[in-house]
């Protein structure tokens, strides 16, 4: 079976820049004949919004934040989100919108994409929204799809003087994208853009507050005895504590990865340093030949694979039962976020400063060598680079050093009580 286009990157991207900047180009010219270039001066008011953010489940969990806001001002029944079918998974999750209010687009093949994008489109026309809210940072489909679905509101990034590649002049709020923002932080500024008149832009004075807590996620009755069952089919008698690596076999930016020979040192480390611990090897059904290998090469009954066990829910579910998490930068660490298991991050081509998750049990790991990071939203995270010396400087002892710190504190503290049980007891 072909991979999805959505787990295609770079292809996504070539479509994007040959067709996107043409049809952008010639929407924008007709914008300009029909006299939409005239930005009001006047704040509108705002009663249904939609988001679009068709890709990177990771990236979602940053939005948390942005769509409370809009949930706080419009309503929960008023607030959509358009993504790729194989997204929505993490917006069920987040629970934040009613689940019918995920518009989803097939991305299987490039005809069920655009059969299923024009079925999207037409949905979207006929509800009718007030504002559209572009959180894709420089793609040329997103802010097209925003312009056709006949939002009166349109807020999205905008290339000014060369700040980014050029995606037209589709939009009425134009915010001017700032690298040195947290992605949660400029996911919320999207909303409080809303506040201003369009033909301010770019002065944009606005500040972000404190971010909210995650959710916390909750199985369901009957969801964590099989996963315990998984765990106990894979470790045998062994019952200590579960660490978590993944590492990423079939990364779509394999500058990300940390290498194999790093992972199957650090398991060799983990499983020497305690008697009673379990590494499990955590991936998709793909990589799953990948992942047995490298537990082969570790060499040891308590290194495991999970790797196409779990489906995503209950590989959540496999996050609150394990201690710790290590994982490059990758969806896994947002996902993880959600559960009560502590995720060492490993950075390289990115920056923690932008994308590492929030709260006190997310511990990012960064060399911040002179040229990382090297892929940002103004290069649509493409890089010259074939050397990733940023993620070969963390090394497997710095790695491994906070990994046993971080298990040691979980001995000594209890685990973090869930979000909403701790709003409660307040």
């Amino acid at each position: 079976m072909s991979r999805p286009l959505s787990s295609q990157p770079r292809l996504l991207l070539w479509i994007d820049r040959y067709a996107g900047v043409p049809c952008c180009w010639l929407f924008t010219w007709l914008r300009r004949l029909t006299g939409g270039l005239r930005f009001s001066e006047n704040v509108q008011p705002v009663r249904r919004i939609l988001f679009v953010k068709l890709a990177e489940q990771g990236s979602t969990v940053l939005a948390h934040d942005a769509l409370a806001e809009a949930v706080r001002r419009v309503g929960r029944s008023n607030v959509y989100f358009a993504a790729f079918k194989e997204n929505r998974f993490i917006l069920d999750i987040l629970a934040v919108l009613p689940r019918e209010n995920v518009l989803t687009v097939d991305s299987t093949s490039p005809i069920t994409l655009i059969h299923t994008g024009w079925q999207m489109l037409g949905r979207a026309r006929g509800l009718r929204f007030d504002a559209v809210i572009d959180m894709e940072f420089f793609a040329r489909f997103s802010a097209l799809l925003s312009y056709l679905i006949g939002a009166r509101e349109r807020v999205g990034f905008h290339t000014y003087f060369g700040e980014g590649p050029y995606r037209g002049d589709l939009l009425t709020h134009r915010v001017l994208y700032n690298p040195h923002l947290h992605t949660s932080e400029t996911f919320l500024s999207l909303v409080h853009a809303l506040d201003v008149p369009p033909a301010a832009f770019p002065t944009f004075d606005f500040r972000a507050p404190p971010p909210l807590p995650l959710p916390s996620f909750k199985p369901e009755p009957g969801e964590v005895g099989p996963v315990r069952e998984v765990i106990r089919s894979l470790a045998g008698p062994n019952e200590g504590p579960v660490v978590l690596l993944n590492a990423n076999c079939s990364d779509m930016l394999p500058l990300r990865r940390w290498s194999d020979d790093n992972y199957v040192a650090l398991a060799r480390l983990l499983v020497a340093s305690d008697p009673d611990l379990i590494v499990g090897f955590t991936g998709s059904p793909d990589e799953a030949p990948r992942v047995n290998q490298l537990i082969a090469a570790v060499g040891s009954p308590r290194a495991v694979s999970f790797a196409g066990r779990t489906s995503l829910r209950e590989l959540l579910v496999l996050y609150g039962l394990a201690e710790l998490l290590i994982t490059n930068d990758s969806g896994p660490a947002h996902f993880a976020a959600l559960t009560s298991i502590d995720v060492i991050s490993l950075f390289g081509p990115e920056t923690p400063l932008l994308f590492a998750a929030h709260g006190p049990r997310s511990h990012p790991l960064w060399a911040n060598i002179a040229c990382s990071p090297c892929v940002n939203a103004f290069n649509s995270r493409q890089s010259a680079c074939r050397n990733n010396v940023c993620m070969q400087r963390l090394s497997v002892e710095r790695v491994f050093t906070k990994a046993a710190e971080i298990l040691v504190a979980r001995e000594r503290t209890p685990k973090a009580i869930p979000v909403a049980e701790r709003a409660s007891a307040t």
